[in-house]
């Protein structure tokens, strides 16, 4: 039976029907929607809220992604940076990230509109400071929220945590913004969903709730320099998806490493800058997935696991500076992909080959300075030849230049300090990593001089050489003008500075200190280098006058040119110097009459003028805030006259402060950036100050240290009262001046105070007896005035000798011969002062009794003496009478 024409048509038809329609389906499911007109808008106007500015981004391969985004360039979803919804159209991924974009950002923002969107990356911008906007509640349906590094502040919003779909979140980098209330556990209770949680440079300040460790989806937590504290949990450790985990740099959190079973995926583990303590467990060897384990600056302590060779896949190794004892175990020579080994500033030990590091073929950074181990550096014949990026050798027992120091073209960081390296710096140094060496350490070895020096070091990256300490002699070495810290202090140097040291304008420390240097001081000092912060030349012999070229806006922090022979006039371009915190011009010849001029300088703290000719009086400040951050004023040995300044004794505000936090020590602070790698440095400013009379240097100096010392002056009259207003103080010496009147009681409110010499000086009157009450006192003198009576006795008055009290004829007293001439050689200590208000108390009530019971007796006496009187008369007359 055959088909039908009609039939074969009709099936043809609706053949060709399915074929026409696969066609055009299948053409049609490649095409994305166009954007929706809407959002196309809101990006646009959210573009034209800001402009390209290509600082506002790090990232060196930054560029404006938004650049071509305009409105006839078609659909918006092809739009670099934007991502659409292949169905509906609606744009749900925006990454702007190192965009260049500058300007702030609110709530009435245009982004806000796209509500669709899953995932924002604005990372690395800058908004300007600007808050988190609370619009960001219109955006529920984020999963992914990163807006690190772009210059957000202020507290970040309870409005993220209403954000309940986010799978990752960053914040890290805004180093302006708080997450304090809501806080770390806030985000632990309502963000449970979390992958990823990035707070690092967040202001957070509490300590790590253990509700984070409920967070089993966590993968990775970033938690770096948020000033964390208390005890970490240690079941964060054991979460079962983290493969990274960093709280560097919270110095007050502590903690322990835990056991670690072989289950865990960690691959980042970062503590380094934490007060982490404990022995490292053997378990860690159970952490095969470990790529980074970064703990340097601990309290780590005991032996390095020989377990860590099991460790295969780490890339870095950071233990250094903690309390690690012991030997470097030989095990470690089986971690083939180890590029980074930092053990520095330990109490490891032991004889150590070169060898054995030379098995680590892929080794570029070596850091072994600090220990006590003895390195044998003449590799074997056969072994591999590494091309190092870092070697810090400091302290090894080092005898000369290591030989395979030849070969190496690579390195960045070359550290040989304090070794037992000796004679003169080799010519094939010059040929050491030309292009790539930015830090060269040779300081604290026995280097007499250079072997054929050029006129100018080869290293044409040289950021920081270091010389110091050593015995070199000859000319002043110039480095290249790439130079940022220059020191060749405590050598034997001799000659000028040549001109050539004003090419050095990147310079942040210049030391020249302690050597045989002289003649005139360049003019340029002052101009050479808009990032100038040190320039110390204390301990030479230069001579002539200070160049007046201190210009405006100079970044110095700290000038010190004590011990020369310099002469005349204070520079008064000094005033330019904004940023001054320590001025040191002791031991010279300056004459020149105080310097008030100076106390417009803000942040003025140590000012050392000794053994000068600053002569006349000191007069009065201009201000209530002239040096309102002075802490170390040192004026002794010069010719200054008058009265006592009490008017500069009350705007010195800074040393009312009695500061116990902690200890920290006055120093200027730099960093840079130098192939692709941060360095963070540290200047610590030191000083020569007259402690207990005896000259000292504190090679450091602390916030803590208040000091006056106007001895050896020609001050005349008393001593004011509002020197007790300066609480702060440790010391203070007026010896050697024309003072008279009596020693102030209110010194008593110096509670800090450690020494107190009035000694050669015309002062009268008793010693008080309040003085007792100052329990830190450590040195007293009051000789070689015109006190009298009592010396005090009690707490610290009980240990100082008869020196303290010499030549005061009119004191007495122990611990001089001289006696009071009563039973006691002083009266008690005064007590405080509610102990004299019960004692006032007490003489009332006592007063009170006395009188009552004199006025009984008296009354008693007058009845029973008339009865004694009338029967006795005759007795009393041959007994009283005086007729």
């Amino acid at each position: 039976m055959g088909f039908s024409p009609s039939l074969f048509a009709f099936m043809s038809f609706l053949l060709s029907l399915s074929l026409f329609y696969l066609i055009f389906a299948g053409f049609f499911s490649f095409v994305h929607p166009l954007c929706h007109d809407d959002e196309s808008f809101a990006l646009l106007k959210f573009k034209e809220s800001f402009t390209i500015n290509q600082s506002a981004s790090d990232d060196p391969s930054a560029y404006p992604k938004v650049s071509l985004w305009k409105p006839e360039s078609g659909d918006c979803c092809r739009w670099r940076g934007v991502k659409c919804n292949e169905d509906t159209g609606h744009v749900i991924s925006i990454d702007l990230s190192s965009s260049c974009l500058y300007g702030s950002i609110n709530s009435s923002s245009t982004l806000f509109q796209l509500v669709h969107l899953q995932s924002l990356n604005l990372a690395d911008n800058h908004f300007n400071f600007s808050r988190i906007p609370t619009a960001f509640r219109q955006l529920s349906r984020l999963t992914n929220l990163d807006l690190s590094a772009s210059a957000f502040s202020g507290q970040i919003t309870s409005v993220i945590l209403e954000l309940s779909n986010l799978i990752s979140l960053d914040l890290s980098s805004n180093y302006g913004l708080k997450l304090q209330k809501p806080g770390l556990r806030s985000i632990a209770h309502r963000l449970t969903n979390l992958k990823e949680l990035h707070l690092s440079g967040v202001d957070i300040s509490s300590t790590v709730p253990n509700i984070l460790a409920n967070l089993s989806s966590l993968t990775s937590l970033f938690l770096r320099e948020c000033g964390l504290h208390g005890e970490f949990p240690i079941g964060i450790f054991h979460l079962p998806n983290l493969r990274s985990l960093s709280v560097r740099y919270n110095t007050y959190l502590k903690g322990s490493m835990p056991e670690f079973n072989q289950s865990s995926p960690l691959e980042f583990l970062g503590l380094s800058g934490t007060s982490f303590s404990g022995e490292l467990p053997r378990s860690i060897g159970n952490l095969k997935s470990l790529d980074y384990f970064r703990a340097t600056e601990c309290n780590f302590f005991g032996p390095i696991p020989s377990s860590l060779a099991n460790l295969t896949q780490l890339i870095m190794l950071q233990l250094g500076m903690n309390g690690l004892r012991g030997s470097i175990p030989l095990s470690i020579s089986r971690l083939v992909n180890l590029e980074n080994l930092d053990l520095y500033s330990n109490h490891l030990s032991g004889t150590v080959e070169f060898d054995l590091f030379m098995k680590l073929k892929n080794l570029k950074s070596l850091q072994l300075s600090r220990n006590n181990i003895s390195l044998l550096t003449k590799p074997s014949t056969n072994a591999t030849l590494l091309k190092f990026e870092i070697l810090t050798l400091g302290s090894c027992n080092l005898n000369g230049f290591p030989d395979f120091l030849r070969n190496q073209d690579e390195l960045g960081l070359l550290d040989l300090s304090a070794n037992k390296i000796h004679g003169q710096i080799p010519k094939r140094m010059w040929s050491l990593s030309k292009e790539t060496l930015w830090s060269l350490e040779l300081n604290s070895n026995s280097l007499t001089g250079f072997d054929q020096l050029p006129a100018f070091l080869p290293w044409t990256n040289l950021r920081i050489l270091e010389l110091s300490s050593n015995k070199l002699r000859g000319s002043l070495p110039i480095p290249p003008p790439s130079i940022i810290t220059y020191s060749v202090s405590n050598n034997s140097l001799t000659g000028q500075i040549p001109q050539r040291i004003c090419n050095l304008s990147s310079a942040f420390t210049l030391d020249l200190s302690t050597n045989y240097l002289s003649g005139l001081l360049p003019k340029c000092l002052g101009n050479m280098s808009e990032s100038l912060s040190v320039l110390n030349l204390h301990g030479n012999s230069f001579r002539g006058t200070i160049p007046d070229t201190f210009s405006e806006g100079n970044e110095l922090k700290m000038i010190d040119f004590s011990q020369n022979q310099l002469q005349g006039r204070l520079p008064r371009s000094m005033a330019n110097c904004t940023m001054l915190e320590v001025l040191n011009l002791g031991h010279n010849q300056m004459n020149d009459t105080f310097p008030f001029w100076l106390g417009i300088l803000p942040e003025l703290r140590v000012l050392i003028l000794r053994s000068n000719g600053i002569y006349g009086a000191m007069g009065n400040p201009n201000s209530s805030f002239d040096f309102q951050n002075m802490r170390i004023i040192d004026l002794s040995n010069n010719e200054i006259t008058g009265k006592l300044p009490s008017q500069y004794f009350q705007t010195w505000k800074a040393m009312r402060i009695v500061d116990v936090k902690g200890l920290v020590y006055l120093q200027a602070n730099e960093s840079f950036t130098t192939l692709g790698s941060r360095f963070f440095g540290s200047y610590p400013y030191s000083m020569t100050f007259t402690y207990k009379g005896t000259e000292r240097v504190y090679e450091k100096i602390t916030d803590l240290f208040i000091a006056i010392d106007l001895s050896g002056n020609r001050f005349e009259g008393k001593i004011p009262e509002v020197v007790g207003y300066l609480k702060g103080l440790q010391l203070l010496n007026l010896s050697n001046n024309f003072l008279t009147g009596p020693i102030p009681s209110s010194l008593v409110n110096l509670t800090n105070v450690e020494v107190l010499d009035f000694a050669q000086n015309k002062l009268s009157g008793v010693i008080p007896l309040q003085l007792v009450q100052l329990t830190f006192l450590a040195f007293f003198n009051v000789s070689h005035n015109h006190l009298m009576g009592p010396i005090p006795h009690g707490n610290q008055f009980d240990t100082f000798s008869n020196s303290s009290y010499s030549d005061n004829p009119e004191l007495c007293g122990s611990p001089l011969s001289n006696k009071c001439g009563n039973s006691r050689d002083s009266p008690p200590p005064p007590s405080t002062f509610e102990e004299n208000q019960m004692s006032t108390s007490s003489f009332k009530f006592g007063w009170k009794v006395v009188v009552m019971g004199y006025g009984c007796g008296f009354i008693v006496g007058l009845v029973v003496g008339q009865i004694v009187f009338r029967r006795k008369y005759d007795w009393v007359m041959k007994t009283f009478a005086i007729w």
